[in-house]
């Protein structure tokens, strides 16, 4: 079988296609032939550095995919050869609340990932996908989608009387709004650019603030709202946003922090929150039942945005056209 080893960090040159046997199936793995893998913000990281998780030369990455049980280990019972599933960002976290430990079972990252035509991993980890799901849509969802579905899912409950901020057009961003889109919440979105704005209103937005042209968007924000801030902001930005986000926030709403992008040593007031009485919620991706609950919405709701579908020879095209920043959406691989 074919697949994609990281020989070493520092340039894509060094993302390599090799020949190699099929991976051996435990008693409890199925060995998935993998079909369709999509690119997150993280595997540009992985691959140009810093990671992380250190460097780790001969590293097969992504987090992202989707395909076909092929086989299944001697203890496996309720899948078969044939099932078409996709495959959760962390198989170690399977339910229930968050353990650091799991950390060690990320794709991608901690262990190798999915760039590959065939993938054992534990049957209990992978997810059926719906008869009307592609295998290029399910692989944009393990990483980018769950973590929006975390921000939104957990914590409080919203609904049709809620105001939901996402940040710019990022996978987790653009997932973020057609959840909460589907959660029949209001959505404020950040941008750049009219071309953007378009986009955003293409996929349903309610407003849409250019942040070039409004600098103090968090006065923005309130002026849309009648002065009540939103519920919940998918805070992707960090440091560099995060005093914004806070003097958006509604009384006693919520912040879902998902990226660090700015320098997070960078010292920020908590002063705006304590005024709101609000909160901040880390987010680390989500679980198993994370991604079976995404699934069952997108499948009732929304198609996932994909930008282009590259070929498997194309990987480091792929990686480049995602580090160019010229995608709306994700970045797939066809396998």
């Amino acid at each position: 079988m074919k697949l994609y080893r990281l020989r070493d960090h520092g340039s894509l040159d060094h993302l390599a296609m090799e020949e190699a046997s099929p991976p051996p199936v435990g008693a409890d793995e199925v060995l998935v032939r993998i079909r369709a893998a999509s690119l997150n913000a993280r595997d540009l990281m992985i691959a140009m550095g810093p990671s992380p998780y250190g460097p780790r030369p001969g590293l097969i990455p992504l987090s992202d995919g989707a395909g076909e049980v092929i086989a299944c280990g001697a203890s496996v019972t309720g899948l078969a050869p044939g099932a078409r599933v996709v495959i959760p960002f962390r198989p170690g976290w399977i339910d229930g609340p968050f353990d650091p430990a799991a950390i060690a079972t990320d794709l991608g990252g901690a262990v190798d990932g999915v760039l590959a035509e065939q993938v054992a991993v534990p049957a209990r980890a992978v997810v059926p996908l719906p008869d009307g799901m592609s295998f290029e849509q399910a692989a944009t969802l393990p990483c980018a989608g769950v973590t929006a579905w975390a921000a939104l899912d957990r914590g409080a409950a919203l609904g049709a009387e809620h105001c939901v901020l996402v940040m710019g057009t990022g996978g987790v961003s653009l997932f973020a709004l057609q959840i909460a889109r589907a959660k029949r919440c209001r959505v404020i979105a950040t941008t750049s650019s009219e071309a953007k704005a378009r986009r955003l209103r293409d996929l349903g937005i309610d407003d849409v603030i250019d942040y070039r042209a409004h600098p103090e968007w968090d006065a923005r924000v309130r002026e849309l709202t009648g002065g009540r801030g939103v519920d919940r902001i998918v805070e992707v930005g960090g440091a560099g946003t995060l005093p914004r986000s806070m003097a958006a926030l509604a009384p006693e709403g919520e912040i879902a922090l998902v990226g660090l992008l700015d320098d997070p040593a960078s010292l920020v007031s908590p002063l705006p929150l304590m005024r709101t009485m609000g909160s901040i919620r880390g987010i680390s991706v989500g679980s198993r039942a994370d991604l079976v609950g995404l699934i069952g919405c997108a499948a009732a709701h929304f198609a996932p945005v994909i930008d282009r579908i590259f070929d498997f020879g194309e990987a480091r095209k792929a990686f480049a056209y995602l580090a160019s920043r010229r995608h709306f959406g994700k970045v797939v691989i066809r396998v």
